[in-house]
């Protein structure tokens, strides 16, 4: 005899909602104890981004309210002027009404934690404007609080940095003494988001569980752990960056092109420390030099196997880990592979008709050495009063001068295919006087020197170079540099391609690019669809269909950055939903191998908290 399913409906409500991807996670939950099973339903949520509400509206599937929770001083000194017209403090009775006039069984609250968190300066998170973003933190749960204090929520999680316990000390202490004082029990603790739902990044944050024990006796467990996934098993499920099946999201951000040069020395798997261990030498390299100020893990590259560290508000390369050593070619790239070099044990490209070094990979590293190394200059002469190239142990390379001084010896030896000035005596003539053993020839400076019915010969200008700007003669069948007129002198640089030349890009040009690290990966950033992967926020079977309002990458990452990973969302939200049927079932423990979240003191939910002293 099978038993009939009895649907529990439990609610939820969230405070900094974003774009609702904590709350699509409690959706998700499920529980199921018995005959008894939980549906999770949200009851609406609170940003005062008003692009970040109309993205909870679809991924929450309830009207979300755009609402600031400032007071008017707290506005004040953050904004750093008066608010506009008509601008007012939000009351409990707002917070009702974007509530649809029903209670939560669970609130959950993720509070802006930019003044928290370690990317913050000490000193920049002690001012006045980082200190009203703090207590938005205090100012939430007594907005929450006051609103259902007649009927409060059966469960509170307030999620944060875990840096608020340091630098947010004497806040969470004040919320603490709330907690007491509207009887619930509570507990520190800190988790990673990246355990409890199965996603290729860690994310340690800070999670406070307060649970009212008069509507909740049972403990609140933890859900269970998995171990981190590489970040290249999500990204083999996605299409390569610049793919039009990604979407606009899933372009390559266009970076500065001595980011490009940094990220490419970065060690996979490691970050911005990798350059420490380049050789720098006569200010070679010297512009890729990291400042102190930059935080652990700033230019991070992961590895293809590796989980990613937490997306934050602003995931950029310059600010932590978030590139990665993609060991895929990049989609429709060739134009990116100028002045490639292969490997020896490489295969070639397709060899077409216009390829050369600066069109392709179409130069090989070749390992063989039969002999001296060849270079441009060998058996070039050097003019007398010119410098003479580097003296190396392939001497016979450029190493000739037009010596003009004569022989210090009579030898005539010494004389060969010497010429004569105008006014010099001439050797001996011997029966064997040709140019080639002896001084036999003159520089004469007449011009016209042969007879005038011997112009045939004279045009023919043996060597002869021509200006630019001069006509060339007839062009003949047996035309050749060493039987007339037939080079010239080409003041134009040379370049590849006149019209198009190619110019290595400044340092600060913004470009995207593929640049071959040196272990054979693309080290690149994420795209903005593949940050949205790693946050559970898209379904990897149609990344396609996926999409935020609004136009702006920056704006895209940091409404990814800010929220809670879906599947995170949904392992807590299955554990809210099981405590919760456990009370609605009058049950009030549950055989469990998972640690118990709220225990007060570490001890056991016996301990009445609300006896402690505040």
């Amino acid at each position: 005899m099978s038993l009939r399913l009895e649907t529990r409906e439990f609610t939820h409500f969230h405070f900094f909602c974003g774009i609702g991807m904590g709350a699509a996670g409690f959706n998700e939950g499920t529980a199921r104890l018995g005959n008894l099973e939980a549906q999770m339903r949200c009851i609406g949520g609170i940003d005062v981004d008003k692009d970040a509400i109309a993205n909870f509206d679809r991924f929450a599937g309830v009207k979300g309210t755009c609402m600031d929770l400032f007071t008017l001083e707290q506005y004040i000194a953050f904004h750093g002027k008066a608010p506009p017209p008509g601008w007012r403090e939000a009351t409990p009775a707002d917070i009702q009404r974007a509530a649809g006039f029903e209670r939560p069984d669970i609130v959950f609250l993720s509070a802006p934690c930019k003044g928290f968190s370690g990317l913050l300066s000490q000193t920049t998170s002690l001012t006045d404007k980082y200190q009203a973003l703090n207590e938005l933190t205090l100012r939430g749960v007594w907005l929450m609080l006051e609103t259902w204090k007649n009927d409060p929520p059966g469960l509170i999680i307030f999620e944060n940095v875990p840096r608020i316990r340091t630098r947010g000390r004497r806040l969470l202490d004040l919320i603490q003494a709330l907690f007491r004082s509207y009887g619930y029990q509570y507990a520190e603790t800190e988790h990673d988001c990246g355990e409890i739902g199965n996603l290729a990044q860690s994310r340690k944050r800070f999670l406070m569980v307060a649970r009212h024990p008069e509507k909740v006796p049972p403990f609140l467990y933890q859900p269970p752990k998995h171990k981190l996934r590489g970040v290249g098993e999500v990204l083999d499920l996605m299409p390569l960056p610049g793919d039009p099946a990604g979407g606009p999201m899933h372009r390559i951000p266009s970076l500065q092109w001595k980011t490009w040069v940094r990220l490419a020395f970065v060690e996979a798997g490691s970050d911005w420390r990798s350059l420490n261990k380049l050789n720098v030498e006569d200010g070679y390299l010297k512009d890729f030099l990291i400042v102190p100020e930059y935080r652990a893990g700033y230019l991070g590259v992961n590895t293809w196997g590796d989980p990613m560290g937490t997306v934050a508000g602003r995931s950029t390369p310059s600010n932590g880990a978030f590139s990665v050593a993609d060991m895929r070619p990049p989609a429709n790239a060739e134009q990116y592979s100028q002045y490639g070099v292969l490997r020896y044990e490489d295969t070639a490209g397709v060899v077409t008709s216009a390829r050369s070094p600066g069109q392709g990979n179409f130069s090989v590293a070749d390992i063989r050495h039969t002999g001296p190394a060849k270079h441009s200059n060998e058996f070039r002469i050097v003019p007398y009063s010119a410098n003479t190239g580097a003296i190396s142990s392939a001497h016979g390379s450029g190493q000739c001068v037009q010596d003009p001084r004569p022989a210090q010896r009579e030898d005539y030896k010494q004389t060969k295919y010497r010429v004569t000035a105008m006014d010099e005596a001439a050797g001996t003539v011997i029966a064997a006087s040709t140019t080639g053993n002896g001084a036999f020839a003159v520089a004469d400076p007449r011009p016209n020197g042969m007879t005038q019915d011997r112009d045939h010969y004279n045009s023919q200008r043996h060597y002869g170079v021509l200006a630019y700007t001069d006509t060339s003669l007839a062009v003949p069948g047996f035309a050749c540099h060493d039987n007339g007129a037939w080079s010239v002198a080409d003041h134009r640089p040379t370049v590849l391609d006149v019209e198009n030349p190619i110019i290595m890009p400044a340092a600060a040009d913004r470009l995207t690019c593929v640049i071959t690290a040196q272990d054979g990966t693309w080290h690149r950033p994420f795209t903005t669809l593949e940050l949205a992967a790693l946050q559970s926020l898209i379904d990897l079977d149609h990344p396609d269909s996926w999409w935020l309002h609004g136009s702006s990458d920056s704006q895209w990452r940091e409404q990814i950055g800010n929220g809670v990973p879906r599947l995170s969302a949904k392992a807590m939200g299955s554990c809210f939903a099981m405590t919760l049927l456990l009370a609605s079932a009058g049950e009030t423990f549950l055989l469990s191998n998972t640690p118990i979240w709220v225990r007060p003191l570490a001890v056991s939910l016996a301990v009445d908290t609300s006896q402690v002293p505040a």
